[in-house]
């Protein structure tokens, strides 16, 4: 009977073995796909834009990751990272209906994967004392060989890591190049130079957009109709343009069409008015420009004759060669602090130089729409009306009488939203009332002077040519718009995100209330020098000539009681370090006892009253038997 009862038992357990294993294949099968993002900022959950690119996917895309694997062991961010984006890459995978398919290479040195990463434009970056290389980039291919690459995958880009694949995959999808439709008032295009009577050469940000886009030109005086192809406008400079012209940009933008627009109150480079023989007449001629029906329409407030000045960021300008150079508020420098860090355009910009730029704000009658800042100006800025500028002649008397708004002007914006026509008289059959997206999108800059060769890049001829050397994101600003406005709405629509860094908010707090006592008493410290430096000039000054190398008495006694406090402070600024340590070690000592000991308790009693609320059922259930 023991034995058949041991049998029985170890029978029952391996029938329960085989049943499990049956169990988590049946799940395994059943729900693969399934996923719980149980993540605080969601990092496992794609965007609704991701899944419908992805959804649209029509031929197979093959992704390349590559992934130097032994050459990161000594770089625990890059590993760290890796999981990150290949589990980003499976979960997009995953969704695409088997249109994805996704590859983790190791292209170990001189391997024919190593060759093939470098053929793909992936970059190469050397590590450690031996500069050996590792790549981290990823590459695609589509069914027409077309090739998209990420050349290196940096970790400080991971708020946008999900918007660079997306926009990885939708250029493969669609690699034909996007066309722009340009409107121009400014001469950046080439052409013939009516003042010298030569071919003048186009400003390097048109080269650069005629690099990766398929430019053309529209006429501002012609100008009734864009056609339906053209998939991003930009508008520069847009001086006196008609109704017609500006009733062309309202009926695109309300179509869904991208526009990316560059007003000015006071552009530099507009050359128009220039005459030599009347200097007077040049000076005086109105350089302003604007959308004003339009900008009225949209919610955005747009005063073309007041310019911003701001000489927290003022460069240094030569006014006359043989004195030194002059600050100059009216061409001053945006920094990292004034740019938005967290719109794709503008992420990883450190400094954009403007020229007398005017700015924008959101009316208070706006409707439907949202005016989000890409660049502006520090709280010491101020306006001025836009003739000071066209009259300068010393920059120096824009600084009399400077009175700051104390509050940042807005230079460029992005405005989204649902637009509504700036023209509601016409009633054309095929006229629009209101955008038919509620996501329109609309890239403001109220300079134009942003986009000239000597704001931002220095231009030389090298053997027949031209080479750029930049000096400033002012090109790489104009080019991320581009870029940006020329995806899909779908991929427009994909937000910087959280980092999966999970900093420990708390011991960081504990570090900066350490840090400020300590400043504290170092600054005490510094006080009670400077005190006692005084203290012993004074006493020093009332000696005679003949006692002046001798210390005195009262000297002696006060650089003693200096001394004594320096030791005393010294003590209390290494107790503030050890009560910080202390501090971070209970933490410390607490978040391991939760982990170890309470969580598990917790886990057990848990446990515990299930199986007993369990048994208290049975029993009611016998008892309840006749």
């Amino acid at each position: 009977m023991t034995f058949n009862r041991k049998a029985l038992s170890g029978s029952a357990l391996a029938v329960l073995a085989v049943l499990f294993v049956a169990v988590m294949l049946l799940v395994n099968v059943a729900f693969r796909g399934a996923r719980v993002d149980l993540t605080q900022s969601h990092l496992y959950t794609l965007s609704q834009g991701t899944r419908t690119i992805l959804k649209s996917i029509d031929e197979p895309i093959n992704l390349y990751l590559f992934y130097s694997d032994k050459g990161t062991q000594a770089l625990p961010q890059l590993r760290t990272y890796f999981v990150r984006v290949r589990e980003m890459l499976d979960e997009m995978a995953s969704r695409s209906g088997g249109k994805l398919r996704m590859q983790v290479i190791d292209p170990l040195p001189f391997s024919e994967d190593e060759d093939r990463a470098s053929s793909f434009g992936l970059q190469s970056v050397p590590v450690g004392a031996s500069g050996e290389k590792i790549f981290f980039g990823l590459a695609g291919t589509n069914s027409t060989d077309g090739r998209a690459v990420i050349p290196f995958l940096q970790p400080d880009k991971e708020a946008f890591l999900e918007y660079d694949i997306a926009k990885l995959i939708q250029e493969l999808e669609k690699p034909k190049k996007p066309t722009i439709g340009l409107l121009t008032g400014l001469p950046l295009t080439p052409g013939m130079d009516p003042a010298t009577q030569q071919m003048r050469q186009p400003w390097a940000i048109y080269q650069q957009w005629a690099q990766s886009f398929s430019l053309r030109n529209l006429d501002p005086a012609t100008l009734k109709a864009i056609d339906k192809d053209i998939d991003v406008l930009v508008v520069v400079h847009p001086k006196q343009l008609s109704d017609d012209a500006q009733y062309a940009i309202d009926q695109f933008v309300l179509r869904g069409g991208h526009l990316l627009a560059f007003v000015d109150p006071n552009a530099e480079m507009d050359q128009a008015a220039a005459d030599p023989n009347n200097p007077t007449a040049a000076m005086m001629a109105d350089k302003s420009s604007d959308l004003p029906k339009l900008f009225k329409a949209w919610g955005v407030d747009y005063d073309p004759h007041k310019v911003a000045l701001d000489r927290a960021g003022a460069l240094q300008v030569t006014v006359v060669e043989s004195q030194p150079p002059v600050r100059h508020p009216g061409i001053f420098s945006l920094t990292s602090a004034d740019i938005n860090r967290d719109d794709v355009i503008t992420a990883n910009l450190t400094t954009i130089n403007v020229f007398s730029p005017g700015f924008f704000e959101l009316s208070k009658d706006a409707q439907d729409v949202k005016l989000v800042p890409l660049m502006q100006t520090t709280s010491d800025a101020q306006s001025v009306p836009s003739q000071r500028m066209r009259m300068l002649t010393d920059p120096r008397t824009l600084l009399q009488d400077y009175k700051p708004a104390g509050s940042p002007f807005v230079i460029a914006a992005r405005l989204t939203g649902k637009f509504h026509t700036a023209f509601p008289e016409r009633k054309t059959p095929d006229a629009l009332t209101e955008s038919k997206d509620a996501n329109g999108q609309i890239v403001l800059v109220a300079d134009t002077d942003i986009l000239s060769d000597r704001l931002w890049v220095r231009v030389q001829p090298f053997f027949g040519q031209q080479i750029m050397n930049a000096f400033a994101n002012n090109g790489d600003f104009a080019v991320n718009a581009l870029d940006n406005l020329t995806g899909s709405g779908d991929l427009i629509s994909i937000r910087s995100r959280a980092t999966s860094q999970r900093p420990f908010t708390t011991v960081e707090a504990l570090k900066r209330n350490a840090d400020e006592r300590f400043r504290a008493k170092e600054q005490e410290l510094q006080q009670e020098l400077s005190d006692t430096e005084r203290k012993l000039n004074q006493l020093q000054s009332a000696k005679s000539q003949d006692q002046a190398q001798i210390l005195s008495s009262e000297q002696k006694a006060e650089l003693d009681k200096f001394l004594k406090r320096k030791l005393e402070i010294r003590k209390e600024l290494r107790q503030v370090r050890r009560q910080l340590d202390a501090e971070i070690e209970s933490l410390g000592t607490h978040l391991k006892i939760i982990n170890i000991a309470l969580m598990p308790i917790l886990a057990t009693l848990a446990a515990l009253g299930f199986a007993g609320w369990r048994n208290q059922r049975r029993r009611h259930a016998r008892g309840a038997q006749p």
